[in-house]
């Protein structure tokens, strides 16, 4: 758990890879409670009909690219087996990010390898909101 800490100590921006504007959806109430414990959320979601939409105070935004600031962690709200197709999209971002989190239910093993040999650190099949607060942070 001093790991996890860490991290959620040290990270001030967070970008939520698919994000969902439903209040209901783990995707949004997840970075919700987060954005409200002054973490800077970024919604990205590929979707043109979410174009339009503000969540956490930031516009939904279609890639991870398109975030203005270095990500410190970037939240993982996807099956499993769509992780690799993400795999050049964070690897191409400048600074990489320090931290890509897998959430509650998301395994990929040969996905996290690919990144931590490119330095990032890997949390799988753990939740951020349940974390921080069993942390008391």
């Amino acid at each position: 758990m001093s790991d996890i800490r860490r991290i959620l100590t040290e990270t001030r921006v967070i970008a939520v890879l698919w994000a969902n504007p439903r209040e209901s959806a783990p995707a949004f109430y997840v970075p919700a409670y987060l954005a409200q414990r002054g973490y800077r959320v970024y919604p990205i979601h590929p979707a043109p009909m979410h174009a339009d939409r503000v969540l956490w105070g930031q516009p939904m935004l279609p890639t991870l690219a398109d975030v203005p600031e270095p990500i410190d962690l970037i939240d993982v709200f996807r099956f499993p087996q769509a992780l690799p197709r993400h795999i050049p999209e964070i690897l191409g971002l400048e600074p990489l990010p320090k931290v890509v989190w897998f959430q509650q239910g998301i395994v990929n093993n040969s996905v996290a390898g690919v990144l931590r040999v490119a330095g990032i650190e890997v949390i799988q099949d753990r939740c951020t909101l349940a974390d921080h607060r069993m942390l008391g942070l």
